[in-house]
């Protein structure tokens, strides 16, 4: 209740420019927010295309307004798919009753393979990383104006080996929302679902000079309680770190 429940989706102001990352149900609410302060103008990066990552694009008010203007991005998919490929089979009967063209705003679509250097908008630079995930994903570090913001979700560590990938991509940056589902406790038993901990999060944090990091993307089972003893315990173990919850604001 305090927490939660959306999936995910992250808004990230560079000056005027609007990033959003990925379209989870939390993308519902921000189109509405959105549509209250004028036509929308803004980059959709994925991260990857799993369900819960995606099903909010059909309900995302702002996609349906033809004086707004929007740019779909993904890494992951290349060479077997195209980013409008699966977002028009997702968009088709009988998973849903109307397609992808009835969509109206401006929208184009962008596929690039994770590693590349993006730049969306001027002063506006994106790194991208692949990450270790069923089907491929990609991490993001976000540059603008001496800041820097890296999201680094869904991906699944190895124990006792840090992954230089991600370490290479959070490398003293301000802020890591980092996808922390289990405690290291948990963790063995979801071997092979694409995902980490908390802990990990620390020690990659740690062992990269990132400034803050923020736990997300939560085991949907925890409840707030829960949360509460994750976010303490995260708190006492690197002094800083907070645990995401829905609406939460910060400024690098």
């Amino acid at each position: 209740m305090r927490y939660g429940g959306n999936t995910s989706c992250v808004e990230i102001r560079c000056g005027a420019r609007l990033l959003i990352f990925d379209a989870g149900t939390g993308l519902r609410p921000l189109g509405a927010d959105l549509d209250a302060n004028g036509p929308v103008d803004a980059d959709l990066f994925l991260t990857h295309t799993h369900f819960d990552h995606i099903c909010g694009l059909p309900f995302f008010s702002s996609a349906y307004a033809p004086e707004n203007r929007l740019r779909l991005w993904a890494g992951h998919l290349l060479p077997d798919h195209t980013i409008r490929y699966v977002l028009s089979e997702m968009m088709m009967a009988p998973l849903f009753p109307i397609p992808i063209s009835v969509l109206g705003a401006d929208i184009t679509f962008h596929d690039f393979l994770a590693g590349e250097t993006l730049a969306p908008a001027p002063g506006v630079v994106l790194r991208t990383a692949p990450l270790n995930h069923p089907n491929r994903a990609t991490g993001y570090r976000i540059e603008y104006d001496g800041k820097s913001v890296c999201y680094v979700t869904d991906l699944e560590h190895v124990p006792g080996s840090p992954d230089s990938t991600v370490l290479n991509l959070i490398a003293g940056a301000d802020l890591v929302i980092y996808a922390a589902t289990y405690t290291d406790a948990e963790f063995a038993a979801y071997v092979g679902w694409g995902h980490s901990t908390w802990q990990e999060g620390v020690r990659l944090a740690d062992m990269a000079g990132a400034r803050r990091l923020v736990v997300f993307h939560h085991n949907p089972e925890n409840d707030d309680a829960t949360m509460d003893r994750i976010a303490a315990a995260a708190e006492a173990a690197r002094p800083g770190t907070l645990v995401a919850c829905e609406g939460m604001v910060l400024v690098p």
